[in-house]
């Protein structure tokens, strides 16, 4: 019995550090992505750091490929596609204070972080965070129940509604769309904007043509944490977790397929399996089927040293057929492929990630904390330089695992 009690405190012990792992991992693949966030271009990249992304830099003001100013500051997707043409902005007076200057400013190359310095993250990043905050102080008897997912979402609201809480100048479609839809009843608590979420989501499934931005990769920061903190659940609890928060976030049919996807392929790295196997079985599943696109490339860049100039080449090629976009599938598959291709290598995973472009936060965000997952059950580690460069990060990450 005694034997059995010690086995089971080591794996808790082992599961634990794979969460923390996985945390670092997540904030240090998008702080390192922010300053070429949508770099369509990867010559880009080069062009304006003096060569690839080797550690953190703060964004340069000039973004080369900008549209943040053909942004939809009253909703979701970009002004030319927005119906409602008189409906008041969310950004500078909802959320993003004083930053709809950004928004409006001439020019149209305005960095979608300007104003970050080296090492800070993004706000989906920083939301994320706030999301493990919530349930780890909630106390909640497990992260599933509807208590927690209010207590998430009110904290979001109050984050979100007060000037000062953060310094980023983008909020992606999903958070537009959703304070355009709260700012009528303005609910705070978190019974009334769980309630008003719900219906939210009952309202959007309904509609004939879904909003298709909010099928997109920034589904899964917020959800990450559910994952994160069921590791010790069994996996249909933490997948449902996952999915039942992301239905008040991304209420559109297609997203809860492909969370649950990521999610079991996250519960399964948290303890234990092959990360290599599941982003295999992952990119052979219905839900992607990418599996054939990836093999050539998987294939030429065994070829190469793993963190080779001509690896790299490899990558970015790979991330440029399969999607370097936003959209969902191809996001994922992108991501997949990077955690197949790196899986016991978290320090040259996230430098790939950052250094192929296009939606590399995001899509980084999702693989970091699979590969910091992976790393910290088998000893591994996310590079002790990056946990110390990490600007808004360190503390909230602490009071985190100290609540584990």
């Amino acid at each position: 019995m005694q034997q059995k009690l010690h086995l089971q405190k080591a794996e808790m012990t082992q599961v634990r550090r794979s969460v923390g792992e996985a945390l670092w991992g997540m904030c240090a693949a998008d702080a390192m992505s922010m300053p070429v966030h949508w770099y369509y271009n990867i010559d880009d990249i080069k062009r304006d750091f003096g060569g690839w992304i080797t550690g953190f830099n703060a964004p340069n003001n000039r973004h080369p490929s900008s549209i943040l100013t053909l942004s939809n500051s009253a909703g979701s997707g970009r002004t030319a596609w927005s119906s409602g043409g008189n409906r008041p902005h969310v950004v500078g007076s909802v959320i993003l204070h004083n930053k709809l200057k950004f928004w409006k400013a001439s020019g149209g190359s305005v960095h979608y972080h300007q104003g970050l310095q080296a090492g800070e993250n993004t706000l989906n990043a920083i939301c994320s965070l706030r999301v493990a905050q919530a349930l780890t102080g909630g106390k909640f008897a497990s992260v599933a129940e509807p208590a927690a997912r209010g207590a998430v979402l009110a904290d979001y609201v109050h984050f979100m509604t007060t000037p000062g809480t953060h310094g980023d100048t983008y909020a992606e479609s999903f958070h537009r769309a959703f304070f355009s839809d709260w700012q009528d009843p303005r609910p705070t608590s978190s019974s009334k904007v769980l309630e008003f979420a719900e219906q939210r989501y009952q309202q959007k499934m309904n509609v004939s043509v879904p909003d298709s931005q909010l099928d997109a990769i920034g589904c899964l920061p917020m959800a990450i944490p559910f994952v994160l903190l069921s590791a010790t659940a069994n996996e249909d609890q933490a997948v449902s977790a996952a999915v039942e928060f992301v239905r008040l976030t991304h209420p559109h049919p297609k997203v809860e397929k492909y969370v649950t996807l990521y999610a079991r392929a996250l519960h399964a790295t948290l303890n234990g399996e092959c990360l290599k196997q599941q982003a295999e079985a992952a990119l052979k599943s219905p839900e992607l089927d990418a599996w054939d696109t990836c093999k050539p490339y998987i294939q030429k860049a065994a070829r190469f040293p793993t963190s080779s100039a001509e690896g790299l080449k490899v990558h970015q090629s790979a991330v440029e057929m399969l999607g370097m976009a936003c959209y969902t599938r191809a996001a994922l598959s992108s991501m997949f492929y990077l955690a197949h291709e790196f899986h016991s290598d978290p320090h040259g995973g996230i430098l790939a990630n950052t250094n192929c472009g296009g939606e590399n936060c995001n899509r980084g965000f999702a693989l970091g904390a699979l590969l910091g997952a992976r790393a910290g059950y088998t000893g591994g580690s996310v590079p002790q330089e990056w946990k110390d460069g990490l600007r808004n990060a360190q503390e909230p990450i602490h009071e985190i695992l100290k609540m584990l």
